[in-house]
């Protein structure tokens, strides 16, 4: 075990106080000498004695005078950066300029200022990231808006240019505006549900419920959806039975509606999607619903929870949809402070799987 040095005169950067007591023992040596030289000029007059006494209250005033000073001069400087780095304001009537002499203040300050250029060059990045974010989102929403209220307007207009008595025309127009008005909707409503999630303002009705019970609902009512390829609904093995969770159950609904949806939307014929629970300790419960669709390449899964991103863009916009599913699935699941994952393989298929808290 090393020992600490405690010699001043070998410490490269002193703490105030050592650097007071350095510079009154160099007084205090400064006056013994001088007082020495005084004693042989005037032929002993003055006595060792006297000489001792003035050099030790020499020392303790020059002590005194130092840290007095260097308790000024430094802390005010030192409080000057910290308010430049933090922005600190002292409280309203505070005059107090105490400060710890026996630490490294010029260490500490240092460390402050490096940490702050490290602290602001990190949120410079993520500033250009956020920037370089948005304009890539308000060019996704102007592609994902544009396409049908183009598709509406075309249908309007070639219905006012009296086509209106065409029942051939007339029906198949209006049903094809109608769906893109349905598909406007989506967006609008997604988009509010994903500016309440970010902007932390949803409310979350958190209770105990069975998560098997909720998912059997759910295939129940999107057994409609599935009819057209077949694909069947089930639970893996040991997985049909109650598992009780603690969450918003709309929510987790919400969250089992976008990934089932998915899985039927981008699965084959005559497929299947199951959906597994696990424990993974006393305190989470893991959910997974996996299908064996077309899967997804790995270069896509790093960017598939963001806001609009499409794996196959034009296959994408035929299935319909907002391209906003699993950016509120990844909201919600955060909002529960939990994680959401995907792992997936081409031809194979992927899943998705999502913690939820046990009571």
């Amino acid at each position: 075990m090393s020992k600490k040095k405690i010699n001043i005169f070998s410490n490269k950067n002193p703490t105030p106080r050592q650097l007071g007591i350095y510079m009154a023992v160099m007084l205090a040596i400064t006056m013994l000498l001088m007082l020495s030289i005084l004693r042989i000029i005037f032929g002993g007059q003055l006595m060792w004695w006297h000489i001792g006494l003035l050099t030790v209250l020499s020392f303790g005033i020059a002590y005194a005078i130092n840290i007095a000073a260097l308790e000024r001069f430094i802390y005010r400087r030192v409080k000057l950066i910290y308010k430049t780095i933090h922005n600190i304001k002292t409280p309203k009537g505070d005059k107090s300029k105490t400060m710890n002499m026996d630490r490294h203040l010029i260490d500490q300050v240092e460390e402050e200022v490096t940490n702050w250029a490290k602290e602001r060059d990190t949120e410079i990045e993520n500033l250009k990231k956020m920037e370089v974010y948005r304009r890539d989102f308000l060019g996704n929403v102007s592609h994902e808006l544009k396409t049908p209220i183009f598709n509406v307007q075309g249908y309007i207009d070639t219905l006012l240019e009296s086509r209106l008595q065409d029942e051939s025309i007339n029906i198949p127009f209006l049903e094809r505006a109608a769906k893109n008005v349905e598909r406007l909707s989506t967006i609008a409503q997604d988009l509010d549900m994903i500016a309440q999630l970010e902007s932390e303002g949803l409310y979350l009705d958190i209770d105990s419920f069975d998560v098997h019970g909720l998912a059997e609902e759910v295939f129940d009512e999107m057994e409609i959806i599935a009819f057209e390829k077949n694909i069947k609904f089930s639970f893996k093995q040991g997985c049909d039975r109650p598992f009780i969770v603690k969450g918003d159950r709309e929510r987790i609904r919400q969250v089992f509606v976008n990934l089932i949806t998915n899985s039927v939307k981008y699965g084959k014929k005559n497929g299947n999607t199951k959906i597994g629970f696990y424990n993974m300790d006393d305190k989470h419960l893991l959910i997974e619903i996996s299908d064996d669709g077309y899967g997804i390449e790995e270069k896509h899964l790093a960017r598939l929870f963001e806001r609009f991103y499409r794996v196959d863009k034009s296959r994408s916009r035929e299935q319909g949809g907002s391209g906003l599913g699993l950016a509120i699935v990844k909201h919600i699941i955060e909002a529960h402070k939990q994680t959401v994952t995907v792992r997936s393989t081409p031809n194979v298929g992927s899943t998705f799987g999502f913690t939820l808290a046990k009571p």
